[in-house]
């Protein structure tokens, strides 16, 4: 997973490069916390631009850095969505609860 921080903006990019399973998730979700309580951003954005994989444990990790972003007022968003992760997260309902960016030139 790559992090990009836009110091500017305060907006916080997730690139996840690894298919998301039980077994990354923890280090998923381990390094998203560091990094998001070390920049307290405004936005927080996970692109799933590589992502060719995700289980439901990927689900619980978005709802769980979702909550986690709001504690800190910010505001989660997802971006790129490949199409097994984008039916992934219309069968689940995520994105009645989570936007979808637009507009991640600097992704």
């Amino acid at each position: 997973m790559e992090t990009k921080f836009y110091e500017e903006d305060k907006l916080l990019i997730f690139k996840i490069t690894e298919e998301i399973d039980d077994c990354s998730v923890q280090k998923i979700r381990r390094r998203a916390d560091y990094e998001i309580e070390r920049y307290m951003p405004k936005r927080v954005v996970f692109d799933f631009d590589s992502v060719t994989f995700m289980d439901s444990a990927g689900i619980g990790m978005i709802i769980g850095r979702y909550k986690f972003a709001n504690m800190i007022g910010a505001k989660l968003e997802v971006s790129n969505l490949t199409q097994s992760v984008k039916r992934i997260f219309d069968m689940s309902g995520i994105l009645k609860l989570i936007p979808v960016a637009q507009d991640l030139q600097k992704a």
